[in-house]
């Protein structure tokens, strides 16, 4: 079985993988711990570590089965297709966020003039600069070879 992402609505991430376990679905939401600051008093609140994203686990065939569910709008998609995650990834995921040494973690999306390296492809191992981030596409510099590069996403 495949692992799944779902896009829910803001804020929904824990009640929709609370919903998707009662009714037997496998899922991971991965949460971190930060201390939030009130006008009257700080409080340590549990929060998802990606926003509006949740992890299923289930066959091809059970994919509509989710969408029984208030709070999920619809799957990630990649290149025409249901992003597929890997279990590895998953665990990766898990045992950092185990660590005892981890103090702090953020995901925040790529933006204009980030360094990044690319970690797959035709062009794995190669660094970037991001030049354009869109809804539909990023366009990166790719310095060392000389050229441009436009991924598009749907």
């Amino acid at each position: 079985m495949n692992w799944y992402v779902v896009y829910t609505k803001p804020k929904w991430e824990k009640k929709v993988a609370e919903k998707l376990k009662q009714i037997g679905i496998e899922c991971y939401c991965p949460l971190i711990t930060q201390v939030k600051q009130w006008s009257d008093r700080k409080k340590k609140v549990e929060v998802p570590l990606f926003n509006s994203y949740v992890f299923v686990q289930l066959s091809e065939n059970d994919r509509n089965s989710v969408f029984q569910i208030v709070g999920i709008v619809r799957y990630l998609f990649w290149l025409g297709k249901p992003a597929i995650v890997r279990n590895e990834e998953i665990d990766i995921i898990k045992k950092n966020l185990m660590a005892s040494n981890v103090s702090e973690i953020s995901v925040t999306p790529m933006q204009v003039g980030d360094r990044i390296k690319l970690d797959s492809g035709a062009f794995s191992n190669q660094e970037a600069i991001v030049q354009e981030v869109s809804n539909t596409h990023y366009i990166l510099v790719l310095e060392s070879l000389g050229c441009v590069l436009k991924i598009k996403y749907k």
